[in-house]
């Protein structure tokens, strides 16, 4: 029977995480990275997840020219998230009048609140359909877990067994099993293709002539090498989902 973990799981605001994570009233939380980030709160990332991915970027309207953040100087920027941006800022030495707002940070610069903003961004429909331009990317985020530092021995040791899974369920997610025929004249050229974990499992076919050959292959790689494959004259290949990999 599979292990089972107690665990108990509260539901609440992406902006609220990381303080009850710091504060003991939850030993983990998923959370943005963004949140993470503006909250400053004395807690540890532990894991990215690869999920929910954007980024926190400064706009402006797109009929003005942009030559760099010195053309932020003493501007009006409305975000919702002034820690993040304040620190970005006088990292640059750039002194800005920064709005804080709630919802709707896009609106700003179109009702005269604000000369720019600096938000979420996407696919950045947002943004074009409210005539502004992405002119800076100030950090890359995605959802996250983040733990308390003062975790006993025996919730480490939980925390620990649920990373390993978590870990092996995204490593399976990335990648894909591959079977293949492959002509014995090109065999050494597709194993090079194909490295798998350590190296690709080779069998010899009833055919002579002829290997049977697996191994995993990235999923952002997968197109490419396939074609490759087939220029080596691979035949019968098969593609299978990894429900769980374990490196």
């Amino acid at each position: 029977m599979a292990q089972t973990f107690p665990l108990e799981v509260i539901y609440l605001r992406d902006d609220d995480i990381p303080q009850y994570v710091e504060d003991g009233v939850a030993h983990i939380g998923i959370v943005g990275e963004n949140e993470y980030a503006e909250k400053e709160c004395s807690v540890d990332l532990i894991e990215r997840l690869g999920y929910s991915r954007c980024r926190l970027s400064i706009a402006i309207p797109k009929t003005e020219t942009y030559n760099g953040l010195e053309d932020l100087q003493g501007k009006r920027i409305a975000t919702s998230y002034p820690v993040i941006l304040q620190n970005y800022l006088g990292k640059h030495g750039v002194s800005a009048d920064v709005h804080v707002l709630s919802g709707s940070v896009e609106l700003a610069p179109s009702i005269g609140v604000a000369d720019a903003i600096f938000d979420i961004v996407s696919s950045g429909s947002t943004l074009i359909s409210n005539g502004l331009k992405e002119v800076e990317t100030v950090m890359k985020s995605e959802a996250v877990i983040v733990a308390n530092r003062e975790m006993d021995d025996d919730i480490k040791a939980i925390l620990s067994d649920l990373l390993f899974r978590i870990r092996s369920v995204m490593a399976a997610s990335s990648n894909k099993y591959i079977l293949l025929n492959a002509p014995n004249e090109h065999l050494q050229e597709i194993i090079d293709v194909l490295p798998g974990m350590k190296s690709p499992t080779v069998m010899p076919l009833a055919e002579e002539g002829w290997s049977s050959v697996h191994s995993v292959l990235r999923e952002k790689t997968f197109w490419e090498v396939i074609d490759k494959l087939k220029e080596l004259g691979a035949q019968g290949i098969l593609v299978i989902p990894i429900e769980k990999m374990i490196v």
